[in-house]
């Protein structure tokens, strides 16, 4: 008996573990059924005779030339998802170097609104099933060892976008005096995609629509809103109320760390860019 009663308590135990173990700690702010439904108010994809879908083509035709060119390069390097590949990216514009361990409550805001943000866009790329612009004229794109994994993948709106866009605006409101600086890279982000050949213009210009409502929305949230607050606060406790980031040396500040970005030939195992602190590089 006594024996049952040890089993059965560590097989609870093991069930507790195995739940928290199991649980997201940067969950999504929204579920996909109550974010906007880009299905039911986004315009559709061009049709293939249309205007439209000619600027579409020409987009893509830009793109290939520049390609070889270092914004080429830097397009290559935005094929990154994972948030702590956008932080050090975003961590240019933005100021400061955005990590888990020096910047957790801006880490858990961006951690949490990322996903967000591409969350909203799976039920339109399913529903609208667009093919890519690569996968329509069967041509190698900016970022080949990617290909096949996303070739039968919807193409509308885009997931990079909305990411690189919504990531944008989360991180104006944390920072607004670098707000120009941290849009500049948001929209490019998008425009890599272009280039690449991974997405038609419309795709990009849909994704950063789609962002405008999902930003809309996160302020409705109580968990959203209280995440920014630390953010903020964080955010001043690192730089300084009055000082401007660069005038902050990371001796007062370790969080505050200048990057640098340099591109360099992509390959299949390299971005195609180097972002280093000095002599050290970050990332490569």
């Amino acid at each position: 008996m006594i024996f049952k009663k040890v089993i059965s308590t560590m097989i609870a135990l093991m069930t507790v573990i195995i739940t928290v173990n199991a649980q997201d700690p940067y969950p999504t702010y929204f579920t996909a059924d109550e974010l906007p439904n880009g299905v039911l108010w986004l315009p559709e994809p061009p049709d293939t005779i249309s205007t439209a879908f000619v600027y579409d083509i020409t987009q893509y035709m830009w793109g290939k030339t520049i390609r070889d060119t270092p914004r080429g390069k830097e397009a290559t390097a935005h094929w990154v998802t994972a948030v702590p590949d956008m932080a050090l990216f975003f961590s240019v514009p933005f100021g400061m170097s955005i990590t888990e361990v020096g910047t957790p409550a801006i880490y858990k805001l961006i951690a949490r609104s990322i996903p967000t943000f591409r969350l909203s866009v799976t039920r339109p790329k399913e529903v609208f099933d667009r093919k890519r612009p690569y996968v329509r004229f069967n041509e190698p794109t900016g970022i080949p060892w990617d290909e096949e994994r996303e070739r039968g993948t919807g193409s509308y709106p885009s997931g990079h976008t909305i990411r690189g866009w919504g990531l944008a605006l989360v991180l104006c409101e944390v920072n607004p005096a670098n707000q120009n600086d941290i849009l500049k890279l948001g929209y490019e982000w998008g425009q890599s995609r272009v280039i690449a050949g991974y997405h038609w213009q419309s795709d990009v210009n849909a994704s950063r629509l789609m962002a405008a409502g999902v930003f809309a929305l996160l302020h409705t949230s109580e968990e959203f809103m209280a995440d920014m607050a630390a953010a903020r606060e964080e955010f001043k406790r690192l730089s300084g109320q009055q000082a401007s980031i660069k005038e902050i040396s990371p001796a007062k500040a370790p969080a505050t760390i200048p990057y640098t970005i340099s591109g360099v030939p992509a390959t299949e195992t390299t971005s195609g860019i180097v972002i280093e602190n000095g002599k050290k590089v970050i990332y490569k």
